[in-house]
Parts: C-alpha cells; structure tokens; sequence
C-alpha cells in the first residue's frame, strides 16, 4: 500500500466544437516551450491538451482530433 495514489490518465477527449473553438500553439518566446489546447472564441480562455515535445506529439493530437494542420494556429 502506498501514501500517493497513482494519477490516472485522462481518457476523456474534448468533443470542440469548430464554431466555438480554435486548436492553439502556445509557445514561449524565452524557452521555445509549446503547449497546444483549445481557445474559445469568445472569452479567449485556453484549455491545455498536451506539451508538445517533438512533431509526432503534435502529429498525435491532430489524428486524435481530425484536425489538419493549417488549422492550427500560433500564439506567443
């Protein structure tokens, strides 16, 4: 038996919708850190999703999502 329970991963997926979201890049100008999520259009307020560390993270959240990459915009 353990003191910390073990984190499980979430497996819900967010269902967005494409009239109310927008799939973001947010990247740091200091250390090139890149988060992608999703920005509601309407209060800009910015879910994270995934930390992306190579291309096949961001290769991996596009499937998962049937996004395509032009779609995916950049933010600093």
């Amino acid at each position: 038996m353990s003191l910390f329970k073990k984190r499980k991963p979430k497996t819900e997926t967010f269902h967005f919708d494409r009239d109310k979201y927008v799939p973001v890049i947010k990247a740091s100008i200091c250390n090139g850190e890149q988060v992608i999520g999703w920005k509601e259009k309407e209060t800009g307020k910015f879910e994270e999703v995934m930390f992306l560390r190579s291309n096949n993270d961001l290769q991996k959240f596009l499937t998962q999502y049937g996004i395509s990459p032009e779609e995916v915009k950049k933010e600093w």
